[in-house]
């Protein structure tokens, strides 16, 4: 995990000119957080059970697949999406809210309230996350995986980085629009 926090955090110098045709340097992240979090993050965190599928998919190869490695996956995403999500919810409280009064005016809400910055992102992740359920129910009814099946869930993948990375950039570009004025 930090190996990817190293890769994350990595940033490059660009020039760009301002308003008044000045030519600024200024540093920016190399990885968009949204696409970090998608993808290394979650590769990083989701490595125990990808590899132990991995392994019980070599070892059975040409036989009936074992049940570990999938019941695992579906396992750590379920508790990713509804355990995890319950306990951060119910951590925030007016006891523990160590913003200051200047963060509690620009987030716009009381103290021991939380909001979530990128609602769209979480949207578009929630959404997914429940469409994966629906999909993996489809696909597995019939007690078999065909290739299109499997490229199609790959494809899924993809499609959720794209469309979040765009939501991502359509809040960035609001948010600099609200600054601007």
């Amino acid at each position: 995990m930090d190996s990817i926090n190293v890769i994350t955090a990595a940033t490059i110098v660009v020039s760009e000119r301002t308003a008044e045709g000045v030519l600024q340097k200024r540093q920016v992240n190399l990885w968009n957080p949204t696409v970090a979090n998608l993808t290394l993050m979650a590769l990083g965190s989701s490595a125990p059970e990808i590899m132990l599928n991995v392994i019980e998919t070599v070892i059975n190869l040409g036989g009936s697949p074992g049940e570990l490695g999938p019941s695992t996956i579906v396992g750590s995403a379920a508790f990713n999406l509804l355990v995890i999500s319950g306990v951060s919810i119910l951590a925030v409280s007016e006891e523990n809210d160590e913003r200051t009064e200047e963060e509690l005016i620009e987030d716009d809400t009381p103290k021991g309230v939380k909001k979530i910055e990128k609602l769209g992102v979480f949207s578009i992740t929630t959404g997914f996350s429940i469409f994966a359920y629906v999909w993996m129910y489809y696909v597995l009814t019939d007690d078999e995986v065909k290739w299109w099946e499997a490229w199609t869930t790959f494809a899924f993948f993809w499609l959720l980085i794209l469309v979040a990375w765009i939501a991502d950039k359509i809040q960035a570009a609001k948010k600099k629009d609200d600054e601007d004025g």
